[in-house]
């Protein structure tokens, strides 16, 4: 499970960076910017989101009689403050530095899309 997401990560880097170049150089360069910005933040939520979770795993399976390891307090703040970045990097963006906003939301999809091949590389490489 752990090589997947670890394929999704990258996944989604190499996607948003290919989309990124293919709008900017179809479309505008600051929407490729944006594009790349958005699969950057959707990376971003993955793996923080993917740290905290695996934390609490941890914590929460603990044989019965041993003590449950400590989620440090960083965990829980990466847990809440991915979704205050995002809408703050997302601000930023669009009001300072005019970055097209549908082109950010845009990158975001890159992480869907990184899922799904994952998804069907998994499915089609299955042995049977």
């Amino acid at each position: 499970m752990r090589a997947a997401e670890q394929s999704i990560g990258r996944l989604t880097l190499w996607l948003g960076a290919a989309a990124a170049l293919a709008v900017g150089a179809l479309l505008s360069v600051p929407a490729g910017v944006g594009v790349a910005i958005g699969a950057g933040l959707a990376w971003l939520n993955h793996r923080w989101l993917g740290q905290s979770l695996d934390a609490v795993t941890r914590a929460v399976t603990a044989p019965p009689g041993e003590p449950s390891p400590r989620v440090p307090a960083w965990t829980y703040f990466k847990f809440v403050a991915r979704y205050g970045l995002i809408g703050l990097v997302l601000y930023v963006m669009f009001s300072r530095l005019s970055v097209p906003l549908l082109s950010m939301l845009g990158g975001f999809l890159a992480l869907g899309a990184a899922a799904m091949a994952q998804g069907i590389r998994e499915a089609v490489s299955r042995p049977r």
